[in-house]
């Protein structure tokens, strides 16, 4: 087994992607009709409640994404390293990255924006708002027909729902701030010492992480890239003298070292 804790005290900078994985599906798998309210959501008007959902199943199944990535934090401590995750799992906030050092375009259900998009429309989630989320997600209500109030917007009167890429109408207002640091943050990697871990990334946003993270990593002669995958792992031709391919989950691996 590499010694990845290694690898990162050599390095320069470290790139850090976290995919689908990170949505832990063994644990959201655990809990009774999970599939069945999954796709109850999907099909409803209110998709954008998915995260919400997931993350009530994590904490009734104990969830260990956070003991994982708390023990990957405490190794980048003193490092000059950025996060970037397509998974929308809200516990990754919660971890003790260096501030300013993580973006999640996709979202999650940690904030409220207008229905209708309004630019300027983002509202911290209440613990209120997600008890009334999970109360309605628990009861035996149909999902497709269920109302659910998160206020309305104070700009043009629509219904506030949840900031994820599943909202019709995604405002991205809520990470652009965090992607700009992050593509600046990148523009220092050129011709430094930069290790890329791509961990449990599959093919649902490959344009975010998959695909950028191949790309850099061929452009960067100095650059040591890691993808940690269950079933997704292989590596391109390109980058086979560059990188290793670890046929693990990500969260078991990280949790082995």
């Amino acid at each position: 087994m590499c010694n990845i804790w290694q690898k990162i005290k050599e390095a320069d900078m470290v790139l850090i992607g976290l995919g689908e994985e990170f949505d832990d599906r063994r644990t959201l798998n655990s809990v009774d009709s999970y599939e069945k309210r999954k796709r109850e959501i999907i099909e409803s008007s209110s998709p954008w409640l998915l995260p919400a959902y997931q993350k009530m199943c994590r904490e009734e199944g104990r969830s260990p994404v956070s003991e994982a990535l708390s023990k990957l934090a405490k190794h980048l401590d003193n490092k000059n390293y950025f996060v970037l995750s397509v998974s929308m799992n809200d516990s990754i906030k919660e971890i003790a990255w260096k501030e300013g050092r993580l973006v999640m375009p996709c979202g999650s259900c940690a904030f409220k924006q207008c229905a209708e998009g309004c630019e300027n429309v983002l509202e911290q989630l209440e613990q209120t708002d997600y008890d009334k989320i999970c109360d309605m997600l628990t009861s035996q209500k149909d999902v497709l027909k269920a109302d659910i109030s998160l206020g309305k917007c104070p700009e043009c009167g629509a219904p506030l729902i949840l900031n994820n890429v599943y909202a019709e109408k995604y405002n991205e207002n809520g990470y652009l701030p965090d992607w700009q640091i992050y593509t600046k943050w990148l523009q220092g990697t050129l011709n430094k010492k930069l290790l890329i871990l791509e961990l449990g990334v599959g093919m649902q946003f490959p344009s975010v992480i998959r695909f950028p993270f191949e790309k850099i990593a061929f452009y960067n002669n100095k650059a040591e890239f890691y993808r940690v995958n269950e079933k997704l792992y292989h590596l391109t031709e390109e980058l086979k003298d560059k990188g290793k391919a670890i046929s693990e989950n990500a969260i078991d691996w990280l949790l082995s070292l």
